[in-house]
This record gives C-alpha cells, structure tokens and sequence, in this order.
C-alpha cells in the first residue's frame, strides 16, 4: 500500500492509500460491423452498449457499496460553514437535500418563489427553503445577449447564497447543485458511502489553512477510477458542483452557461489556488437524467454547443470549443496555473501524520454495523 501526500500538504488528512492496479496489457480491439460488436460482448460475458469504450477481463467487480459499508463519525464532525442546496423544478426529487438529510445534515435550499410552498411540503425537516430575491435574477450578468429569452440557469442563486453566507457573517460556504445523488470516500481502492458530514468538515479544515485557497470541492464520483493511481487532491483546476467558497473573495457568479468553470477560471488568473478532492466524491446525476432543473429549459434545446462556446469567448486564451463523444466540448488548458502554490496561514500548525477526524471503516452485519477490518 502506498500514502500518498505523506510528505506534502496531506499531513494531518485522513488515510489515502492505494494499492497500484491498472492493467497489466491494452489492447484496442476493432469491429466491422455492431453484429461483430454485440457478439463479442457475448463471447466475454458482458454487456456492452453503445456508450461503453473499455472493459476489463474478467469482468470487474462493482464496488456497490450502499448499506453494506461506510465510514462513520465515530464523532461526528459537523461542517461549520452554511450549505445551499440551488434548486428548480425539483421539489419531489431534490436529490442533494435528500442526500445531506440522511447523513444528518443541515442545509438550505434556495427556490424561486411559485416554488416555495411545493419544495416546503416535500423536503425533510434538516432542509430550510429560502426564496430567491427576484432582483437576483435581474441584475445577474448572463455575459450574452439572449436577454430573458432564455432561462438565467443557477448562477442568481449561488449568488444569493454566497451573500446569504457572508451577510450572516460565515468566511465559506458550500453551494451545490440539486441532483448528487451520495457522497463517497476514495480510500484503499473503494468508493465507501459515508454515514454524516465528516467529509465536509474535513475538506473545510484543509482550505481554511491557507490565505490564497479560494475554492475547493470533491471529485465526480464517476470519473475517478478505483484502480487509478492518484492524488488524494489535485491543484488549479475546476470546481464543480460542489463548491466550498471563501466568501471574501472579490468575485461573483456570472454566465448563463459554464458558470463553474469560469469561476473557476478567474479565480486561477487572479493567482488564488482551486484544491479538487479524489479522496471524497459527489455521486452526480447527469444533468438531463433527471427531469427538471435549471438548465434542462435551455440545454434540451441548443445541446452543448452554445455553453462551449460562451466559455472559449470569456475565456479565449485558455479555453476552445472541440467536437467529441459526439457532442461539442470546450477544452481548457490548466497547465498555465501550476505556478499558483498554496501558502499555509501565519501561526497554522499541522498535525503530524494521518488524522481520520473520527471516521471509521464500519461493515453491516444484519441490521448492526461494526468495524470493518
């Protein structure tokens, strides 16, 4: 097993180890016809699709891990700083609320107003629905000319939210889309769910030693292999999602498309330093799976072509517009802002070593949970 960041600003974190099991062999195999394709998923066992671009032999294990393991708070180590859940559409499949209502979790979730009385029947008790002040939405900078034309998507809210927070005199806050489905830990080569908001807190100790980190968040659950050999954080690249945001910072959310990106953006150019977690992931729900929605309204319409572009227009210099997956992408080139290093507080003192902040490996054995091996 291999600690990772042992000797880096991982000290103090909890466990992160990995064992090393990418493959042993590739090998690209190539089909004349979907006849040939289907039959080799039958050859191997396996169901393949027209979406699926790798497989293993034999056929992965699936880490499902859902009642039968977790890390637990043994205690519970609450976030400090408020958390926003922007929500439209969505009041009977709030998927976040629900998500932060089981790990025990307050939050609020911020609604325009016609909406206000459906999310307030249908949400639980830990979830406190707020409305968003219309001016919101009348003075947010869409950075195009579409006027009202086109819905303004979730920017007015996280807005809303990030003066919410600094007006109640917090220094972050979390703001988070409304379809993440759970939250994992990434920990000796398992995605484990976790039971409270432990992970939260521990995230907002790492950002809060230091006086240029301006946003963190963790890693999309599906796009971080079990197997892959990283990082227990990356530096300087985009926050989506799930964002911790240092509330004196002298930005605001802008553009009906991308927004995430562009603020993230700015604030890398500005010399601040994004931090994207591996070891804690947001299980997400593609945007479009899920009916409803703040984007839904305009993407189902255009697709993806527009919000790229909007991004390479603010952004011409580190940003293009390229076609793949059969749909159009921008591309974004952090390489640029490897420079921008974090720099620990005056008078922060780290602790040596692994610091689990109480969490603990638990296995589900008939209706008791007891520490896993």
């Amino acid at each position: 097993m291999t600690l990772f960041g042992a000797d880096s600003e991982w000290v103090g974190m909890p466990e992160f180890t990995r064992e090393d099991r990418r493959p042993v062999r590739h090998l690209v195999v190539n089909f004349d016809t979907v006849e040939d394709y289907e039959a080799f998923g039958r050859l191997m066992g396996q169901k393949l699709t027209a979406y699926t671009d790798n497989i293993w032999y034999p056929e992965m294990e699936r880490n499902r891990l859902d009642g039968v393991k977790r890390y637990a708070g043994h205690p519970v180590v609450s976030p400090q700083a408020p958390i926003y859940v922007v929500s439209k559409g969505r009041s009977d499949r709030c998927l976040t609320s629900r998500a932060l209502d089981r790990l025990g979790v307050s939050h609020s979730v911020i609604v325009e107003e016609p909406e206000f009385v459906d999310y307030t029947e249908a949400l639980n008790a830990s979830a406190q629905v707020i409305v968003l002040p219309p001016d919101y939405k009348r003075d947010y900078e869409t950075c195009d000319d579409l006027g009202d034309t086109k819905g303004t998507g979730p920017g007015p809210a996280r807005n809303f939210a990030w003066d919410h927070a600094a007006d109640s005199g917090f220094r972050w806050h979390w703001v988070m889309d409304d379809n993440i489905a759970r939250f994992h830990r990434l920990n000796r080569n398992l995605k484990v769910p976790v039971a409270d908001g432990t992970m939260f807190a521990v995230m907002e100790d790492f950002a809060d030693r230091y006086d240029n980190v301006g946003m963190v968040g963790p890693a999309y659950h599906g796009l971080t292999k079990q197997r892959d050999r990283l990082p227990p954080y990356v530096l300087n690249t985009r926050i989506y999602s799930c964002n911790l945001i240092r509330n004196d910072i002298p930005y605001r959310w802008r553009g009906r498309y991308n927004e995430d990106t562009d603020l993230s953006l700015r604030l890398l150019k500005a010399g601040w330093v994004t931090a994207q977690f591996n070891a804690f992931l947001q299980e997400k729900v593609m945007t479009g799976r899920v009916a409803g929605g703040n984007k839904a309204e305009f993407y189902a319409e255009e697709g993806t072509s527009a919000k790229s572009q909007m991004l390479a227009d603010l952004h011409p210099d580190v940003a293009a517009v390229t076609w793949k997956f059969g749909r159009w992408h921008h591309q974004v080139d952090y390489s640029r802002f490897k420079a921008n290093v974090p720099h620990r507080k005056p008078g922060v003192t780290v602790r040596d070593g692994v610091d689990d902040f109480g969490m603990v490996y638990e296995e589900r054995v008939g209706e008791t949970w007891g520490i896993g091996a």
